[in-house]
């Protein structure tokens, strides 16, 4: 059986169950969900999620997971995320058999995964690009909160928005289609350099600005992030910002910070 191996657990993430399940039973003590009713309003079809050291960002992807776990109906998720130690021109869809976590493997669509790569000639198949933690991260969240779904990865180097946005509207087309799109926000910069551009980040996505993202944005998915934007417009989905934070609430250093966001896209 071909695995797609877990390569970053026991760094940016515990490599035990008992260790994950703890981070994730902190996670939810923290919030509640019935102080916005307006979330309630809301049906998931996607989520941005970070991607960082669980330590850093896992409690604001936690929140994106659960959430959208609550009224989920869906056969799959799909997540899409940046590579940041290959090139690649275009993106890499994993044609495994199942995905490692230490919560248990998650078995991929792979019939749905040919489908996707022969229909479209930017998707390929590099092992390499699936040695990648921005979609890893996610794999976890994905096990514990939707436990019985199957999972896609796809993984993009250099990439035009619009033509990641066309996949992305055919998936949004198939209602059992759950869709996570990640990235972190601004690298290394001091706290208050840090929020300007995030905010900037932010304020696209919010008012679904495809313009806004070129005036600062510095998100590593900013590929992804505006793919999905296009298609939030295209078909009619709402955004709303569960939770903002940045390393320093971690590590309490200002001068060399990271950002991170988790969205919750829906109708």
């Amino acid at each position: 059986m071909q695995i797609r191996k877990a390569v970053v657990s026991g760094s940016f993430y515990p490599n035990d169950e008992k260790e994950i399940n703890k981070y994730i039973e902190h996670f939810n003590q923290s919030f509640s969900i019935d102080e916005d009713s307006s979330l309630k309003k809301i049906t998931p079809r996607a989520i941005i999620s970070p991607h960082a050291g669980y330590v850093y960002s896992g409690f604001t992807a936690n929140l994106a997971f659960n959430l959208s776990s609550r009224k989920h109906n869906f056969k799959r998720v799909i997540v899409i995320g940046p590579s940041h130690k290959v090139y690649l021109q275009g993106a890499s869809i994993a044609l495994y058999e199942e995905y490692e976590t230490p919560l248990g493997n998650i078995k991929i669509d792979l019939e749905y995964s040919k489908r996707l790569k022969k229909k479209y000639d930017f998707l390929v198949f590099d092992e390499e690009l699936h040695y990648e933690h921005s979609t890893e991260t996610q794999a976890p969240f994905v096990k514990k909160y939707f436990n019985d779904l199957e999972i896609i990865e796809i993984v993009y180097g250099k990439l035009d928005y619009k033509l990641l946005s066309n996949l992305i509207n055919e998936l949004l087309e198939d209602k059992d289609n759950f869709i996570v799109i990640s990235t972190d926000l601004s690298h290394f910069y001091t706290l208050d350099e840090a929020k300007k551009l995030d905010n900037i980040c932010l304020n696209a996505i919010i008012k679904k600005d495809l313009e806004l993202f070129d005036k600062g944005c510095e998100a590593c998915g900013m590929t992804g992030v505006k793919a999905m934007i296009s298609s939030c417009l295209r078909n009619n989905l709402t955004t709303k910002m569960l939770h903002y934070c940045t390393s320093y609430d971690r590590s309490k250093d200002d001068s060399n910070v990271v950002g991170y966001t988790s969205i919750l896209i829906g109708m």
